[in-house]
């Protein structure tokens, strides 16, 4: 990432990101549909409401596992072989302990977090069955997260992406084979989950120690001097607390939602799994930056980050006008598809949300560039508050357009967000290139 065009380095480093995202959000529409279909519209619903709760602990654990890959890439881009191993044996021991922290607190706390959340009465226990099933692989979630993000972070995004095809194929044929034949129902969409992210973990784990084995810590590198524990859990603490904060603020939101009947929550749940795969086109390019900006970044090339933001802002900016006119054309369909529904209210709710997201796509995509650029470039702050900006637009929402706009107040609560939180992200890159100039 240090030499050669940037333009052609993100492209070729994004697609196979891009793909993957692709493929898992495919699974997750596929894993939607599969519910749908054999279930019907509320155990659909029980999957939606309960998605936001397991994908913060997910989101916290990626989040911090993305904050260990920017300090080994700043040292693989310094060429410091020996800092990389010490942060490789850093980041394994604190991840172990993130997984155990989380997974105690969330099999003691879920079912009173679901109660808040106003899940219907007769979703709850179907709820609950799918959710705790699902957190019980939170540890195999871990793996792969750690072990793709460290990959990505030596430059190598197609190991991650190939394990996770494997994983999606896996997980739909026995979606089907757990629902459809043994009729398992909604548990079984849950344990074919566990058992595809459990084999995919493993794989890239496997691929990651027999291909990069001079990165691997040594015996002595498990002894990790304190000041590089202390820059790990600082910097993956602010990368796992963006992604909390946001989702803390979407499951404050989808309180709101659930309150509003299972009809919408079913409705959510298809426009977002559209917005979802949508987005993924779009917010890839930010993961890419932190590659790029905290290699360039260690071998002192602040020409080159410049360089790169400007192009990668360009690209999503022009994916986010074709992406703005598909769902004009197929929003309506493709969300009715995915819910397996003939219910007008659902199908009118899921397009409109669809539409209304989609639009402020433009404010998006530099969102998740300049975020991640920050990140990448040592600061924590800014990208911090943001999240937390995003938080309050949530929780203001939840308070005061859902009951005032009803299902429009939702979809328009995320775009206001991203409108500020740009705002905020470009003047403090812009100052950040200012100092440094």
């Amino acid at each position: 990432m240090t030499q050669g065009s940037p333009l052609r380095l993100i492209i070729l480093f994004t697609i196979p990101i891009i793909l993957g995202n692709i493929f898992q959000q495919m699974y997750n529409i596929g894993d939607a549909k599969v519910v749908s279909f054999y279930l019907g519209e509320h155990p659909f619903a029980s999957v939606g409401m309960t998605a936001v709760v397991s994908n913060t602990l997910i989101g916290l654990v990626n989040g911090f596992t993305q904050g260990f890959g920017i300090l080994v890439a700043t040292a693989f881009g310094a060429r410091d072989l020996k800092r990389i191993r010490k942060c490789v044996a850093g980041s394994a021991i604190l991840t172990v302990l993130l997984v155990i922290i989380l997974s105690v607190l969330a099999f003691l706390f879920i079912r009173p977090v679901l109660i808040w959340l106003n899940t219907p009465e007769e979703l709850l226990e179907q709820a609950l069955s799918y959710v705790r099933i699902i957190l019980m692989g939170l540890g195999f979630t871990a793996l792969y997260n750690l072990s793709a993000n460290l990959l990505r972070s030596l430059g190598d995004s197609r190991t991650p992406l190939y394990c996770l095809i494997i994983s999606i194929v896996l997980n739909l044929l026995l979606d089907m084979l757990f629902i459809g034949s043994f009729g398992w129902g909604i548990e079984g969409a849950a344990i074919a989950t566990v058992i595809s992210q459990g084999i995919c973990s493993i794989a890239c784990f496997t691929y990651a120690v027999t291909h990069f084995r001079e990165y691997l810590p040594k015996k002595e590198d498990w002894f990790v001097p304190r000041p590089i524990y202390h820059e790990l859990f600082l910097t993956g603490l602010s990368m796992g607390l963006m992604g909390c904060i946001v989702n803390i603020g979407t499951i404050i939101l989808q309180g709101a939602i659930n309150s509003l009947g299972p009809d919408t929550v079913a409705a959510h749940f298809a426009g977002r799994r559209l917005i979802d795969i949508l987005m993924s086109l779009v917010y890839t390019f930010g993961f890419t930056m932190t590659t790029y900006v905290s290699q360039n970044m260690g071998a002192g090339r602040i020409d080159r980050i410049r360089q790169g933001v400007r192009i990668a802002n360009i690209i999503v900016t022009v994916e986010s006008v074709i992406l703005i006119l598909f769902s004009l054309l197929f929003a309506r369909s493709i969300t009715t598809w995915i819910a397996s529904t003939e219910n007008v209210l659902i199908q009118d709710q899921a397009e409109m949300y669809a539409k209304v997201m989609i639009c402020f796509f433009p404010a998006l995509g530099p969102l998740f560039n300049l975020r991640c650029a920050l990140q990448g470039v040592g600061h924590k702050i800014i990208p911090l508050v943001a999240s937390v900006l995003e938080l309050s637009v949530k929780v203001a929402s939840a308070m005061l357009l859902v009951p005032a706009l009803g299902y429009l107040g939702v979809a328009l609560t995320e775009p206001i967000s991203w409108c500020l939180m740009t705002t905020i992200l470009t003047i403090g890159y812009i100052r950040w290139v200012k100092k440094v100039s």
